[in-house]
């Protein structure tokens, strides 16, 4: 029996410069690069997980970087805007940051919305994101460049522009998201877990996008195991969804669905756990919820400093370290 997602698991953006975005996201933004990888169906190109200590579901954000690719161009169907929660009390220290930055553009607020204080701005590649007041049970990166009582504590959603806002909103009524208020066009919709729930889907108009540096690429919820990924494939195959097949992830197990307001998700399960749990040949969907874990395996390792691939792609190591840029990994704790 399918369950309702409890939220969003993870956000890809499109990006340019892989150095530039390193020193953006855990640099001025205070996330910990967690995975320096490459994509799964591009082996020559990077892909950067940032987040908190551990890469715990609904704090991630992934980069594609590619640095020779046309600029992208936000519009329609697109997802529109990536939101990292804040505490109240943060809002001016970030506002500051930000606009001191010689990285962050287009600072502007803090703008009021569903009670909420936001602080909106582009990264480097003119990628949208804000940061958002509100509660989250998630603990900042303790050794961040950003002071703890103001760190980014995970992500808390996303928005949406369709080109079919009806069949987009029966998609996240299909997931388990409840509609709960509208401002405007903005139409907020929420899923039932404790981190990452919001998903705001803009009733308007605009032009068509361009995917590329600067645009976002999919946002993933999370599933509750392997299995449940197969049910969910049956259901939207039923339903003439364009479908992909389970994908193994190396960290987790996914399938992605463009439905028919153009948008593009993914679902995901909670990444593999650590310790040795299941590995007695237990399948990822009879472990426990609770001996999940977060992307890093080893939290007290420095992340990001070795490039990270999957098994099947180690025998060529030497080949893909070759085509790739080197990245070094902003230093991490400070007293600013």
């Amino acid at each position: 029996m399918l369950t309702d997602t409890p939220g969003i698991h993870h956000v890809t953006a499109v990006v340019g410069d892989a150095q530039r975005n390193v020193d953006f996201y855990a640099g001025t933004l205070g996330l910990r690069l967690l995975l320096r990888t490459v994509n799964h169906e591009d082996a020559f190109a990077y892909h950067l997980y940032y987040g908190d200590e551990t890469g715990t579901p609904g704090t991630v954000l992934t980069c594609f970087p590619y640095p020779h690719e046309d600029d992208g161009r936000v519009g329609v169907p697109q997802i529109q805007t990536v939101e990292f929660v804040v505490p109240e009390t943060a809002v001016d220290y970030w506002l500051e940051r930000l606009t001191d930055s010689d990285a962050a553009r287009d600072v502007t607020g803090p703008l009021e919305r569903f009670d909420e204080r936001v602080v909106r701005f582009r990264d480097p590649d003119g990628t949208q994101l804000e940061l958002v007041t509100g509660e989250s049970p998630v603990e900042p990166w303790a050794d961040g460049p950003v002071p703890e009582e103001t760190a980014i504590r995970g992500l808390h959603g996303v928005t949406v522009c369709s080109a079919n806002s009806y069949a987009t909103a029966s998609v996240l009524e299909t997931l388990g998201l409840e509609l709960v208020g509208q401002e405007g066009d903005r139409v907020r919709y929420r899923a039932p877990g404790d981190r990452a729930t919001v998903i705001d889907l803009l009733d308007r108009d605009g032009s068509y996008g361009r995917g590329g540096p600067g645009t976002i690429h999919h946002v993933a919820v999370r599933a509750e195991s392997v299995d449940q990924l197969y049910e969910w494939h049956d259901l939207f195959r039923e339903r003439e969804y364009d479908v992909s097949r389970v994908k193994d992830r190396h960290y987790f197990h996914s399938l992605y669905v463009r439905e028919p307001g153009g948008i593009l998700f993914e679902l995901a399960t909670d990444p593999r756990p650590r310790n040795g749990a299941g590995s007695d040949g237990e399948s990822d969907s009879e472990i426990p919820a609770t001996e999940q874990s977060g992307i890093v395996h080893e939290p007290d390792a420095v992340a990001g400093e070795r490039l990270e691939l999957p098994p099947w792609l180690e025998e060529d190591r030497e080949m893909i370290e070759s085509q790739l840029p080197p990245v070094s990994v902003p230093a991490g704790k400070s007293d600013s």
